[in-house]
């Protein structure tokens, strides 16, 4: 394998789930860098086909946003025939899209605590980061195998699958115990159920699908200091991650330099989870 084509994309037409936020942004921009043609999929059409113009531009590749709620089958399954049509052949997929559950303003009950966590929001969070996964690799896996050449599903999961989350870090004096701010549960139980995925699709069309997981660790995205300094100790290289520092990780799986890697976890996390 010559050099030059071990990280190569072009030409291939590489679907991003939640594609406008923060990580998917960097991992659409990763695959154009690399010569893929990434498709941008998020709920808001605008910013979706905004965006898919903006990387078509800079880098000179046939980018294409769509509006496609991944909670939606009918709606994936649609966009699964659109985007083969467009491109003869899809040839990834990375699921990405997930709700992030946001440490909330306390009033008098903490609906973040597992004591109180609604019912509604499990499935919510349960329904966009779980089964669209699910959804989206039945469908445009489905093109996926029926590519000649092939392809790959990569699941962006978390570091937080791989170990608990250390709800220290999260404590505010002055609160009493069923009032402090914790991660909330489904946070950890998708990412960690993406891990199953992973194993299961990875035998599942182990000919023409290779599939493998990602789980990177926290992001600085404006925190406040005291917590920066305070994860940052729980972690081997002292800081949290840039949004740019998975882009390698990704162009890696998706690209033939990992054509002998299937069912694999890689954590890209500073370390942490060696602690």
């Amino acid at each position: 394998m010559k050099k030059e084509s071990l990280f190569n994309l072009s030409g291939k037409a590489i679907v991003v789930t939640g594609a406008c936020g923060l990580l998917g942004r960097n991992h659409c921009q990763a695959i154009a860098e690399a010569g893929g043609n990434p498709i941008v999929l998020d709920l808001n059409e605008t910013d979706a086909v905004s965006f898919a113009r903006e990387l078509s531009e800079e880098f000179s590749v046939r980018s294409s946003g769509y509006s496609v709620d991944v909670t939606v089958e009918q709606e994936i399954h649609k966009n699964a025939l659109t985007v083969r049509s467009k491109y003869g052949e899809i040839d990834g997929l990375v699921n990405n899209a997930a709700n992030n559950p946001k440490m909330e303003n306390r009033s008098e009950k903490n609906f973040e605590r597992l004591e109180n966590f609604p019912l509604d929001s499990w499935e919510q969070d349960i329904a966009v980061g779980l089964t669209g996964a699910f959804l989206c690799s039945k469908h445009y896996g489905q093109m996926i195998e029926r590519n000649p050449r092939g392809g790959v599903i990569i699941n962006i999961s978390s570091d937080l699958a791989l170990i608990a989350p250390d709800q220290r870090l999260y404590r505010e004096s002055g609160l009493s115990s069923d009032q402090q701010p914790v991660k909330p549960i489904t946070y950890s139980v998708i990412k960690s159920g993406l891990l199953g995925l992973t194993r299961y699709l990875a035998t599942y069309w182990p000919e023409k699908v290779r599939c493998n997981a990602i789980c990177p660790g926290g992001v600085e995205a404006s925190q406040p200091k005291e917590f920066l300094d305070k994860v940052s100790q729980t972690i081997p290289l002292g800081r949290l991650a840039q949004p740019n520092e998975y882009k390698g990780s990704l162009v890696y799986l998706l690209s033939e330099s990992s054509s002998y890697m299937n069912g694999a976890v890689i954590s890209v996390d500073g370390g942490r989870t060696c602690w």
